[in-house]
Order: structure tokens, then sequence, then C-alpha cells
């Protein structure tokens, strides 16, 4: 069965209606992975090799790149949170469950500043290679985590890719997501039925996302590159969003943009953004409600 539509909305995308007749609905996810990626010293078979680095220490301990990740919870969160509150901007924290566990705090701080927490997974590993159980006993390991240690539950979940065929289904029969994240496809929400039920696809975006600063040969080096990467982004879609309003994501990482000599490019884009108006800066649970009442009839 053909698993792609290389269509999607064509040439005439359906007009969003976002609150307040805004050109763009903004969302800032900021990925909490820390603690949760894969480290031989705690008994992984490999070092997680993406970070600044960008090296791998095969069959031994790297408490480097640990020390790395650790900068997230300990500095980056801090630094990040206190620019969005500058601009009153809400957050999703796209949060794998066992990086909450280990830093409760983020947890508790994020929701008593109003931002979503939404799921990354239970550690920040691709469910690739597991079979339909696992991934099924992933999903509830995650989800109950995070219940435990915020008090709330995931509606929204995104995967560390490659997610697997079987990933929507599973999230979909767990009966309590609104949305995932696993799809790069569009500047649009989109709706999928799957088991004869109505679920939300937000797209997410590598481009407009900090992690290329981890990719200096094809990405972004100081925090002038991210900024105006963005921004143009940003531009195009509010020209587009006079006639045909569009969804923008902007990828954000603790351990990433929460550093010194990257976090003006974060406040340089919110900046620009808000001067230029007729932006929703919104939660992904917020988008995706907003597209079910808006669309779940069509």
């Amino acid at each position: 069965m053909e698993h792609r539509n290389l269509y999607g909305y064509g040439e005439n995308p359906p007009h969003a209606n976002w609150p307040g007749s805004a050109r763009v609905a903004v969302s800032m996810v900021v990925n909490v992975e820390e603690g949760s990626e894969r480290a031989v010293s705690r008994g992984d078979e490999r070092n997680e090799p993406v970070y600044d680095m960008i090296e791998e220490i095969a069959g031994a301990p790297n408490p480097s790149m640990e020390s790395h990740f650790d900068y997230g919870t300990r500095a980056g969160y801090w630094r990040i949170v206190r620019v969005l509150a500058r601009y009153g901007v809400p957050c999703t924290l796209n949060a794998c469950a066992e990086a909450l566990e280990r830093a409760p705090w983020i947890a508790r701080d994020a929701l008593a500043r109003g931002h979503e927490i939404s799921c990354h997974g239970y550690r920040w590993m691709t469910p690739l290679h597991m079979s339909e159980d696992e991934e099924r006993a992933w999903i509830a390991k995650a989800v109950e985590t995070i219940r435990k240690v915020a008090g709330v539950r995931p509606v929204g979940w995104h995967t560390r890719c490659p997610h697997t065929f079987n990933t929507r289904r599973l999230l979909v029969e767990e009966g309590g997501f609104l949305y995932d994240s696993d799809a790069y496809d569009d500047d649009l929400p989109y709706l999928v039925e799957v088991g004869g039920r109505r679920h939300v696809v937000l797209p997410y975006s590598l481009d407009t996302n900090d992690m290329r600063f981890q990719r200096p040969e094809a990405g972004f080096v100081c925090a002038e590159d991210f900024a105006d990467y963005v921004s143009d982004a940003f531009d195009w879609l509010w020209e587009e969003g006079e006639s045909v309003p569009k969804m923008m994501t902007v990828g954000l990482h603790l351990r990433i943009i929460g550093r010194p000599g990257r976090i003006a490019g974060l406040d340089r884009v919110l900046e620009h953004m808000t001067d230029r108006g007729s932006v929703w800066f919104a939660t992904r649970r917020e988008i995706a409600e907003h597209w079910l009442r808006e669309h779940g009839r069509t």
C-alpha cells in the first residue's frame, strides 16, 4: 500500500483562520533530551555521536560528551526560557521522558510558565529496530513517566527519527494523543485517519532548527546565521500568509541555542517576528486543537 502523499494540499491550501487573523502561526519547540542520550557509562553499546565535537568514542565511556549534554539542563534551559519570557512567547517542550525524570525541575518550571510538555519518546533513541510490542511498551512507558514526573499527560509526540510504520497507529491506539510531529512534509497541519479516528499531524522542521549549529559544513556557525535564516523563512511565509496563512516550526535544544554565543540568534528572531506582527505564537497543542475545530469537519 502506498504510504506517501506527494500531492498534499496542492496549489490551493486551506485557509488556516489563525486567531487574530495572523499570517503565520509560530511554534517554538524546545527539545529536552539531556540525560537520555546513549552512553556506554550506563550500559549502552555506543555513545551519542551527535554533539558539538561530532566524534564517536567506541567501547568506552565518554564523560566529555556527557558533560556537553549536562550543560543544557544546568545553564541552557534557564537562558532560553528567559528570552522566551521577554517576548511573552509560549513553547512546547519536546521532552524525552527519561530526561524529565532526571531533571524534574524543568517540568515544574515549564508548566508554571505556561508551556506545553509533549513527548519525545522515552529516551533520545529511534524505535526503528523495535518490534511492534516493544514500541507499544516504549510509548506507554514514556507517557506514564511524564505523567508521574510532571503531573500531566502529553498529548503530542515526536519520535527521534526515523519512526516506524507502526508509530502513528500505536499512538492513536494508546488513546490519549491529539497529534504527532513525525513528518517534515508541509507548511500547514493536516489530518489523517488512523483506525477510524482523525489525528492531527503537525509537520516539524530541521532547517529552521538549531541542530544545524552541529553541522557547520552545511549549517550555522554564529548567532547571526541562525537569526538570518529563520527570519528569512518567516518573512517568506509571512508574505504568503497575506492570502494563505502558514505554520512555522523553530526547533531549539537546551545544549545548543542555550550557549551564550548562540542565544542572541533566538532573541533577534523573536524581536523580528514581534516587530513584523500578524503572528500567532502558540504551543503545538493549541495549533492542533485549532486545526481540529476549523478543519475537522471537512
